[in-house]
Order: structure tokens, then C-alpha cells, then sequence
């Protein structure tokens, strides 16, 4: 019977300590890490994370401001996280190339980060395992989605993003 009882206390410690570990700052860094890896658009390698009293510090230097905003984007939204301070900069960029101004790609970027948000912020899409890119205005989507609604409505805010020319839909539908 004690041993019973000690065993039974024993796991209920380690799933209250695994569940302080999950909100402790380190447990906070580790999922944003996570998450920025996983991530297509950021470069996890030029993002420093560090976390204080919940509050998660973004810092380093990115390509884009796609990238920064993704990976602000994915920090406010994961578990655990009150406050994201963003001390990321963007490289200047070096040169357009052969027939692409620089005001198109600031542009593209702009809607790739504005596109990203919108699919990460939407509850049904989710928006983790799509990639986007836009060139001159297009916006391509690829990756997986649970569903033809989830992917119906990824093209739809696609769509109604300023800016966005068209909507070219690589999506998947992964099922099980």
C-alpha cells in the first residue's frame, strides 16, 4: 500500500513539474525555438530568443521583414508568452535584380509578411505549414492542410490580402 501510495505521488510531482518546466522562460524559449525552425520563412539561425518573466526578446539580423514579422508573429503566439520585445533588424538589402526594383521586393515581402500573419492569426488554417512566397505580386502557397475548408480558406485570405495580383494554390490536402 505505501509503495502504491509513492508511486502515485512520485507521478503526480513529475506531471507538476513537467507542467512548471512548460511555463517556466526556458520552457518558453525552447518552444519558440521550435517554432522558428520549424518555420520556412525565418532563418532560426540569425534569431536570438531569451525569455524573462514570460516576456520573450527577439533579437539578430534577418533578410527580410517577412522574416521578422513571421517570427514576431510565431513568439506572441506561442503558449505561455505575455510580451514579445522585438530587437530584430533587417538587413539592408543589397542590390534589385534584372527587372525587379527594389520597391517590387520591399512590396513582395510586405505581402508574404502581410499573407503569413493573416493564415497564422486564422483558427482554422492555422497557417504553420504553409509557405508563402510572392513575386511581382502573386502570392504561391504550398504545404499541407487538413482539409479542402482549410485550404479553401488559406486561397480566400490570400485573396483579400492588400496588394495580392493573384493566388497561385500549391496546397495539399493531408489527410489522417
Amino acid at each position: 500500500m505505501f509503495k502504491r501510495i509513492s508511486f502515485v505521488c512520485a507521478i503526480v510531482a513529475a506531471a507538476a513539474l513537467a507542467i512548471a518546466c512548460a511555463q517556466s522562460d526556458v520552457g518558453i524559449t525552447t518552444k519558440v525555438k521550435t517554432k522558428l525552425m520549424a518555420d520556412s520563412t525565418v532563418k532560426s539561425t540569425e534569431i536570438k530568443v531569451e525569455t524573462k518573466d514570460k516576456v520573450v526578446t527577439l533579437s539578430g539580423e534577418v533578410d527580410n521583414q517577412a522574416a521578422k514579422d513571421q517570427a514576431v508573429a510565431l513568439a506572441r503566439g506561442t503558449e505561455g508568452v505575455s510580451d514579445v520585445v522585438d530587437n530584430i533588424s533587417v538587413k539592408a538589402p543589397a542590390t534589385a535584380s534584372a527587372g525587379t526594383t527594389l520597391g517590387e521586393k520591399i512590396d513582395d515581402a510586405a505581402i508574404t509578411a502581410a499573407v503569413k500573419s493573416k493564415l497564422l492569426a486564422d483558427s482554422l488554417v492555422g497557417g504553420l505549414k504553409i509557405d508563402v512566397d510572392t513575386r511581382d505580386g502573386v502570392v504561391s502557397l504550398s504545404g499541407s492542410v487538413k482539409s479542402q475548408a482549410d485550404k479553401d480558406q488559406a486561397v480566400r485570405l490570400a485573396r483579400e490580402t492588400s496588394g495580392v495580383k493573384d493566388v497561385q494554390d500549391n496546397l495539399v490536402v493531408k489527410t489522417g
